[in-house]
């Protein structure tokens, strides 16, 4: 029987122990790919003209993952048995990070720069698209163990609370482990980490999550499968209206992900050494947005949150664009992550709401690749672009000097705007569509 045990913080005891893995696991995410950036843009492409591009090699990779393999693993997730799943992947993430690890142990210059490069790019590409897998199967697993929109809402805080907590403790830990003992002891955390979360993730009671998905073989055929899947997802008007505004939104965000340490040493005058304190501050406004977002979703509505998030937020990245001094950077770059983090603990209790348990893979699937195609392609455009065109940029207007990181991260804080005021007109036309997605469930 599943446990109904309920803890103060952590709802139930099997949330907890999904919690505990995948905290531990996440850690050592946020420091392997801290450490991979500052490795690409300190060390192997150091005053190069091409360094902006080569970090945004690694978005690209990251992109790759999520728009080839996110579309498949949906499919499969669905039809898997979600544990195995989940375990699975840790297994094969693991082995990645250590081989990687292994290679690490030689001097840089024993390998030429394109190899490290290639290595670094196939290193991440295998373990995103391992987690294309491990994603969906988790969050299946949480809709069968947390019950209720509410337990789900104080789940997806819960979830983005701790991306928060882990930004402030992994960047600033990466930065000290790859400038003094090197980029090896950062990849090993990585590693270990995947090993604990495996025997975490294990301890989880499987009737906790009963799996429906098949095994005899009677499935329907794997292009039929996501077919249906795609056309479920484009039959609900809110589903599309969630996608469109996440896509827009991406559109900004990915340009900051590439040249947020470039806007460190040329916009706010500091050492790249202080890159991984950009991540504390938006772990820190990520806790504040998890800890105020279910009470600001229990006061104007998921849907309000969303579009007023998107204004905001849109609003407050135009204002770190302007800054010059690191500790300014740092507060506005907190104050910007508030209402991101808002909007997404609203959006996933939607689309849990949106998508029957059977389609929830594939939903996934549609989601994540699209809005994951919208960053690469951002990620890929700003780095081209301050490679290049806009390198040598240098205006001024209304006495505000302009350069070309600046520049490109107030497009994307104008896109943002744009998504903002998208999701006020769409996601009330689509109020009324929430209903039909129950409804399909049983058609």
């Amino acid at each position: 029987m599943p446990t109904t045990v309920k803890h103060r913080f952590l709802i139930n005891r099997d949330y907890a122990r999904l919690w505990y893995g995948q905290a531990v696991s996440s850690t050592g995410d946020v420091v392997f790919s801290t450490t991979l950036v500052l490795w690409v843009a300190d060390v192997l492409a150091k005053d190069q003209s091409w360094a902006p591009a080569a970090v945004s090699g690694i978005l690209l990779a990251v992109g790759g993952a999520v728009l080839f393999v996110g579309p498949i693993a949906g499919v499969f997730v669905d039809r898997w048995d979600k544990m195995r799943t989940m375990l699975g992947t840790e297994v094969i993430r693991g082995v990645v990070v250590a081989f990687l690890t292994v290679v690490a142990l030689l001097p840089a210059d024993a390998i030429p720069v394109w190899a490290w490069l290639a290595l670094i790019y196939t290193s991440v590409l295998v373990l995103n698209a391992t987690g294309q897998f491990f994603g969906p199967a988790r969050l299946s697993i949480i809709r069968d163990i947390v019950t209720g929109e509410a337990d789900r809402a104080r789940a997806a805080g819960i979830a983005q609370g701790t991306a928060g907590a882990i930004a402030i403790v992994g960047p600033p830990l990466a930065a000290p482990l790859m400038f003094s003992v090197g980029l090896q002891w950062a990849l090993l955390l990585n590693a270990a980490s995947y090993a604990v979360s495996y025997a975490v993730i294990r301890s989880v009671r499987r009737d906790s999550a009963p799996d429906r998905g098949r095994s005899d073989g009677s499935q329907p055929g794997l292009r039929k499968e996501f077919v249906v899947g795609l056309r479920f997802f484009a039959g609900s008007r809110f589903l599309v209206a969630l996608l469109t505004l996440a896509v827009i939104g991406q559109c900004g965000l990915g340009a900051l992900n590439t040249l947020n340490v470039f806007f460190l040493t040329e916009n706010l005058h500091s050492p790249s050494h202080l890159f991984g304190y950009l991540g504390t501050a938006e772990g820190v406004g990520g806790i504040i947005g998890a800890l105020c977002a279910g009470r600001v979703v229990q006061w104007i509505g998921a849907r309000r949150t969303a579009w007023i998030g998107l204004i905001v937020s849109g609003a407050l990245l135009l204002t770190y664009t302007r800054q010059t001094e690191f500790l300014g950077g740092l507060i506005v770059l907190s104050l910007f992550v508030i209402p991101i983090t808002m909007l997404n603990t609203a959006m996933t209790p939607l689309l849990l709401a949106a998508a029957p348990k059977e389609y929830l893979g594939r939903v996934m699937a549609v989601f994540y690749p699209v809005t994951q195609l919208a960053s690469m392609l951002a990620a890929s455009a700003a780095g081209w672009l301050a490679s290049t065109d806009l390198r040598n940029l240098d205006g001024s207007l209304a006495g505000m000097r302009f350069g070309p990181i600046d520049s490109i991260l107030a497009l994307s804080g104008v896109l943002i705007l744009i998504a903002g005021v998208y999701a006020r007109a769409a996601l009330t036309a689509a109020e009324r569509s929430t209903s039909a997605a129950p409804a399909a469930e049983h058609g």
